[in-house]
């Protein structure tokens, strides 16, 4: 079972994710972790990436679809996996499609999650940050026990640049003018399942699992 997790940031695809992660016992990959994992073990490709990483620039589609072949390879995606940040771009789903296509292999779901912008912009404003430890809370919809204060370390609590409503904004153009149209893209290949990301998280992913069967 091999999913592409797709919606606006902020749209809940990366909590929807790790809650199939679970229940079919199958990694959750983003690329932020890929990086991480690959610079932390100085492999040739994490190197790499951490030249162009340091210089603030983007990383290029061949060293990121290198290190998600890699990982996709690795013994617990056997039973499949579910990619999350990745693809941003149309050509980084046609890298992925001809990659996979070699092993004879195919994505099965692209799960788009669907959220209106304005309700984004709203969610993420309440969103807090231990910088700390790195715990997230949300002052509406999981608030810490003690407003402003981490729950696990007891540091203070902030709402990170990334949250902030005029970012989100500038994110969610980029989103739309970049990743939106891997929308049509998975549609055409006809495993592309639409949800409504603006129910209950229960909801949504009950919705999902009926989409990917029990």
């Amino acid at each position: 079972m091999k999913i592409v997790m797709l919606g606006a940031p902020g749209a809940g695809k990366g909590t929807q994710a790790d809650k199939i992660a679970e229940k079919y016992n199958i990694p959750h990959i983003s690329t932020g972790d890929i990086f991480r994992s690959n610079i932390k073990a100085g492999t040739e490709l994490g190197k790499k990436a951490k030249s162009f990483i340091d210089q603030g620039l983007l990383v290029p589609d061949e060293v990121t679809i290198g290190m998600l072949l890699d990982r996709i390879h690795e013994a617990d995606c056997e039973n499949g996996y579910i990619l999350d940040g990745f693809p941003r771009t149309i050509p980084q789903a046609e890298s992925l499609t001809a990659a996979l296509k070699e092993n004879g292999e195919a994505i099965d779901f692209a799960l788009d999650v669907e959220v209106p912008d304005a309700n984004i912009v709203n969610r993420m404003a309440g969103r807090r940050a231990c910088l700390k430890c790195g715990a997230t809370y949300h002052t509406e919809f999981a608030a810490p026990k003690k407003e402003g204060i981490c729950d696990k370390c007891g540091s203070e609590l902030v709402l990170r640049d990334d949250d902030k409503p005029e970012t989100v904004q500038k994110r969610l153009e980029v989103y739309h003018e970049q990743t939106h149209p891997l929308i049509d893209y998975y549609k055409k290949k006809g495993v592309l399942h639409a949800i409504d990301g603006t129910l209950s998280m229960e909801t949504v992913f009950k919705n999902i699992v009926d989409i990917l069967g029990a």
